[in-house]
C-alpha cells in the first residue's frame, strides 16, 4: 500500500531522515516510534506532501505522493490543531471535511453518532468553537474528522498525547477496529510505547532519521522497546 525508496530530507546540509526501504502493507496498523528529533513528524510530512523529499519518494497505493494528488481521496491524516479551522464549531468542521470527501450531512452525522462515548458529551451540538476546546478535545475532533468518508489510510502524530487515560482507552479500540474489522492501513506515531505495542502490529524505530528496529508486534516488544531506549539513555549519560 506504502512503500518508501531511497527517501530522505535534508535541511541547510543536515539530514533528517533517511529510509533507504520502507513497505507498508494494505490494513496494517504501523506504528513509529523514536525520541525528539528522529524524524518521526517528517516522514510523516513527506507521505501527505506536506514537504517534499531531497531524494528518493513515498508511493501510496502506487501514487507518487510528491508528483500527484491522486492518493488524497483515499488518505486522511491528523497531525496537529493546524489541521482544524479555530472559528467554526466541531459540527461545522465535520461537514466541512464532509462535504470535501463527498459526504452529506446525514453521512457524517451516522459516523459522528458512533463516537458519543469517545467525545463524552464535550463536542456535538456545544456551539463552542474549535478554538476555544481543551487540547484534548481538540484531538478528539481532529482524530475522528480523519476517519470520514471511509478513507483507505489514516495518518496520526501522537494521537494519545493530551488525552485522558478513559479516553486513550476507547481510542485504542477504535484504532485496531480500523485495521482489524475495516481493512484500513493506520499509521501512528507516538512517544508512549505502552500505548503503540497496545495497538499497531507492527513497530518500526527510528534513530536520527534512520531506521534502527522494525519489530512485528509480540508479548515481549514493550519491553524489547523499553530496554532499546533504556540503553541509549545510558550510552547518553556515558558520553556527557
Amino acid at each position: 500500500m506504502i512503500y518508501t525508496k531511497d527517501l530522505s530530507k535534508s535541511y541547510n546540509g543536515t539530514t533528517v531522515l533517511n529510509i533507504e526501504e520502507l513497505s507498508i502493507p494494505k490494513g496494517q496498523s504501523f506504528g513509529l516510534v523514536g525520541n525528539n528529533g528522529a524524524g518521526k513528524t517528517t516522514y510523516f510530512s513527506l507521505l501527505l506532501d506536506l514537504i517534499k523529499p531531497t531524494t528518493g519518494n513515498v508511493t501510496n497505493n502506487s501514487v507518487v505522493v510528491h508528483q500527484s494528488e491522486d492518493w488524497k481521496p483515499f488518505t486522511s491524516s491528523f497531525i496537529d490543531e493546524s489541521f482544524l479551522i479555530g472559528y467554526l464549531t466541531p459540527d461545522e468542521y465535520f461537514y466541512f471535511i464532509g462535504d470535501l470527501r463527498g459526504q452529506n450531512k446525514a453521512d457524517v452525522d451516522t459516523l459522528t453518532s458512533q463516537f458519543e462515548d469517545f467525545f463524552n458529551d464535550e463536542i456535538l451540538g456545544k456551539k463552542k468553537y474549535l478554538r476555544d476546546l481543551s487540547k484534548g478535545n481538540q484531538k478528539k475532533v481532529g482524530i475522528v474528522a480523519a476517519l470520514i468518508g471511509n478513507p483507505d489510510v489514516i495518518i496520526l502524530d501522537e494521537p494519545f498525547a493530551n488525552l485522558d487515560p478513559t479516553t486513550q482507552i476507547r481510542l485504542k479500540k477504535i484504532l485496531k477496529d480500523l485495521a482489524e474489522k475495516q481493512g484500513v492501513t493506520v499509521l501512528i506515531s507516538s512517544h508512549d510505547l505502552m500505548h503503540v505495542t497496545d495497538v499497531c502490529e507492527r513497530i518500526v524505530v527510528l534513530e536520527k532519521g534512520d531506521i534502527v528496529k522494525d519489530l512485528e508486534t509480540n508479548p515481549t516488544t514493550l519491553k524489547e522497546l523499553e530496554a532499546h531506549f533504556a540503553s541509549n539513555m545510558t550510552v547518553s549519560q556515558g558520553e556527557e
